[in-house]
């Protein structure tokens, strides 16, 4: 089954190249522990999910590239055609003079009204070209104006045009410091529309990735580069092909399965993703893994919530364990659990089926009204990823987000109340009405969350 990945904006156009160029890299990589067959099975399968075939034989990304200003579609265009491993299609782009400077109701109700035809017409010719079609995956950020405002009008259009195919946003939540003043209004107005027209919002944020690239890949000087590579190497650990059941070796046709397993109630529908190892290749020479040391410190990334594996606090332990706190804690540091809807635990390389994963199945991880059995979910394949032996990436629906999103809500509140910047929106057709809906929505999910 394939995936049309629509790739929204600056944010949304570099992320979707990276992401493109990982999956090609990966499924090209020489292999160690599989067998040839097994290899060229995976091969197939990352290509018929993500490129379709051109005559001269160079692999076309299933994409789709919108942006209002012409830039960085144009960088991005010649990059991948540059590698000469893989291209965009010729006419899969939409691109303007004008950009949306920034305003979520400039990129929401001006260029979504005005260009919804041409970019719904690109979308159903990459569609038709899909023998099969699993679902979209969206590529945007949620702080400026065309990847957020056009994002969401768009995300309308998919769900109602293809309502009952998957889609998947991939979000870049902003830098809390922030780029731009209004970008806690651009987030709330981007939330609370994908709330109602997504089916899951694959959330990454920014100063998270930002610590990955310094504290794991001892990167000095950090580009958006590094960190969108970053962002495609964890996305490519999730969609890249995996067995479809325990003990099988066909892999499994519909990667955006992950949805039905994670997001049980269209009330929480806000996934976080995970990875260990990520290293710099200069540390990995010198390093080696156990499946027992890897889920180990997943768990514990997990229940802390803690982005990577540096800097964990082990301290924190599920409710009902049995086992006592260590030592006395600062009261001003609070011991807070992190409680799981659901998760999936994706496993590829070296004795992938000697992992035991038990750890993952404690009813103490999860929310008391559902079951481990439901809530978890693991994928394996033997065959590695990038260059580890073995890797893990963990996708969890859990309360992660619960305190970056109450301090977005709360900061565009404060905005909100002294009627800052509002003039902008309004002058586009947004009015106080839909910003206090907005923030509705998203206090009953920050509700919801807290609840667990």
């Amino acid at each position: 089954m394939s995936i049309v990945t629509v790739q929204l904006g600056q944010c949304g156009n570099q992320i979707g190249f990276e992401v493109f160029d990982a999956l090609f890299s990966d499924s090209h990589c020489p292999q160690k522990f599989c067998s040839k067959r097994e290899n060229e099975a995976y091969q197939a399968s990352c290509k018929e999910r993500f490129f379709s075939e051109e005559e001269d034989g160079v692999p076309v990304a299933r994409a789709v590239l919108v942006d209002m200003e012409p830039k960085v579609i144009n960088q991005t265009l010649s990059k991948a055609a540059h590698s000469g491993r893989w291209k965009y299609g010729q006419h899969s782009h939409l691109c303007q003079k004008q950009g949306s400077g920034n305003n979520w109701a400039y990129g929401y109700s001006v260029h979504g009204p005005r260009h919804e035809e041409s970019i719904m017409n690109l979308i159903q010719k990459e569609v038709e070209k899909c023998d099969s079609l699993s679902g979209f995956f969206i590529v945007m950020s949620m702080a400026g104006g065309t990847g957020s405002g056009l994002g969401a009008f768009l995300t309308q259009n998919l769900q109602d045009q293809y309502s009952n195919s998957l889609k998947m946003n991939q979000i870049i939540w902003p830098y809390g410091t922030g780029e731009v003043i209004v970008q806690n209004y651009n987030s709330i107005l981007t939330l609370s529309h994908l709330y109602r027209s997504s089916d899951a919002l694959l959330v990454h944020e920014n100063d998270a990735v930002h610590k990955i690239c310094a504290k794991l890949m001892n990167i000095k000087q950090i580009s958006f580069r590094d960190i969108n590579q970053v962002l495609a190497h964890q996305l490519g650990s999730v969609f890249q092909p995996t067995y479809s059941g325990e003990g099988s070796f066909h892999y499994r046709r519909n990667p955006l399965d992950l949805m039905e397993d994670l997001v049980p109630h269209p009330e929480f529908k806000m996934l976080g993703v995970r990875n260990i190892p990520q290293m710099s290749e200069n540390s990995l020479a010198y390093s080696t893994f156990t499946w027992a040391g890897l889920l180990k410190h997943l768990r514990q990334m997990l229940i802390s919530n803690a982005k990577m594996e540096e800097g964990i606090d082990w301290q924190v332990r599920p409710p009902l364990s049995g086992l006592p706190t260590l030592g006395k804690m600062p009261l001003s540091k609070e011991l807070h659990f992190n409680t799981s809807i659901a998760n999936l635990v994706i496993l590829r390389g070296k004795d992938v089926h000697s992992a035991d994963l038990g750890a993952f199945k404690d009813p103490a991880l999860y929310t008391s009204w559902l079951e481990p059995v439901t809530a978890f979910n693991v994928w394996k394949t033997q065959r590695a990823f990038s260059k580890y032996e073995k890797s893990a990436a963990l996708v969890s629906n859990s309360q992660s987000l619960v305190k970056p999103l109450d301090m977005i809500v709360g900061k565009a509140w404060n905005m909100f109340a002294s009627k800052a910047y509002l003039h902008q929106y309004t002058k586009f057709g947004i009015e106080e009405e839909d910003f206090l809906d907005g923030f509705a929505l998203l206090e009953q999910v920050i509700a919801s969350y807290s609840n667990l």
